[in-house]
């Protein structure tokens, strides 16, 4: 079957006998254009079957009202949030977004960068991938004046608009949650220390045993990959068989906190008066899970809000994308059965 031919502005012109110039103003609504005119010109594009050529438009602006977003895994609670959030921020601006997923691979970050690069979005957004070490994938955008955000896990060395909250703090809190429930063998379920967020969550978590004058035992940190389900299950699994054990766990993330306590209870292990746990995002998991996991919030829909903000303020405002800004967005404990002792 031969593809249909795509019905032009030129077409309408023709077909309504107006000029290519006032199709296209009446198209996009322009103030210049009666009511009934406009009415008349969208109800025959939309019989003619007028789809308007963005990408024509694109390459005469040299960029388009389409955002770029780079995430590592669409499947997990805090991507899906922060999509929502900046979905619904470029939505209200006319804006469009384009959506990629690295699977925590360097490679394909690499990869989702030029396609977006080479679609000529208007700006982009990025949490990181866990792979991602080298940044110099993004240089084309700086390059072009192509805003960049990035939020949750971002580059150390690299001038851009960055949204995070404060890892360190939260993770000093969440330690010390335990810490006020009587705990005093704390493990940690640690992410990749090359990741920002990570990284930042193990230093509070050891800074709050330093400061409660509690040790700091690296028979008890755990670190992980991924942070995955089955991460967690062999951690408390090798956890459980030390000869003296820990009696509480703070997770850098839900999935693998949520392992724990399943397989703490497969083993007899009594949440939390002989084991408790609290995790990180607030994820709906956590309050399914039985007992319910205790956690620190992660602002994700307001994070990508604020992340969609940056882009079209800055393409308002024209400035250089080299900018350095940093938004830290605060959280908090929340405290529920899987580490409430008093």
């Amino acid at each position: 079957m031969n593809k249909k031919k795509e019905v032009t502005i030129y077409d309408l012109a023709k077909e309504l006998n107006y000029s290519p110039s006032t199709i296209s103003r009446a198209l996009n609504n322009h103030k210049s254009i009666g009511k009934k005119t406009i009415k008349k010109i969208q109800k025959t594009a939309e019989e003619f079957g007028y789809r308007p050529n963005t990408l024509a438009a694109s390459l005469r602006n040299n960029t388009s009202k389409a955002i770029g977003i780079m995430i590592s895994r669409i499947n997990r609670p805090f991507q899906a949030s922060l999509i929502t959030g900046i979905e619904k921020a470029a939505r209200k601006s006319n804006y469009n977004v384009i959506i990629t997923q690295s699977d925590d691979k360097y490679e394909n970050e690499v990869n989702n960068a030029k396609a977006l690069y080479d679609a000529r979005i208007g700006g982009l957004i990025v949490s990181l991938g866990m792979e991602t070490q080298d940044t110099s994938h993004f240089d084309q955008y700086v390059k072009q004046n192509i805003p960049i955000v990035f939020v949750d896990r971002v580059p150390e060395n690299f001038n851009s608009y960055r949204v995070i909250i404060d890892n360190h703090a939260a993770g000093y809190r969440a330690t010390k949650h335990l810490i006020e429930q009587g705990c005093k063998r704390i493990a940690h379920f640690a992410g990749a220390q090359h990741v920002n967020v990570y990284n930042l969550r193990k230093k509070g978590y050891v800074d709050a045993l330093i400061d409660a004058g509690l040790q700091v035992d690296e028979e008890l940190i755990m670190d992980m990959k991924t942070l995955s389900f089955e991460e967690g299950k062999k951690a408390t699994e090798k956890l459980l068989k030390l000869d003296n054990p820990p009696d509480g766990i703070f997770s850098a993330n839900d999935t693998a906190a949520v392992s724990a306590i399943l397989y703490a209870k497969e083993k007899g292990v009594k949440i939390p008066e002989e084991l408790a746990i609290i995790g990180f995002n607030d994820d709906p998991i956590s309050r399914i899970v039985e007992p319910t996991l205790s956690t620190v919030s992660h602002p994700a829909i307001k994070m990508g809000e604020i992340s969609t903000k940056r882009i079209l303020e800055h393409s308002t405002r024209k400035l250089d994308a080299a900018v350095s800004e940093i938004t830290m967005l605060d959280t908090e404990i929340i405290i529920r059965n899987s580490s409430k002792r008093k």
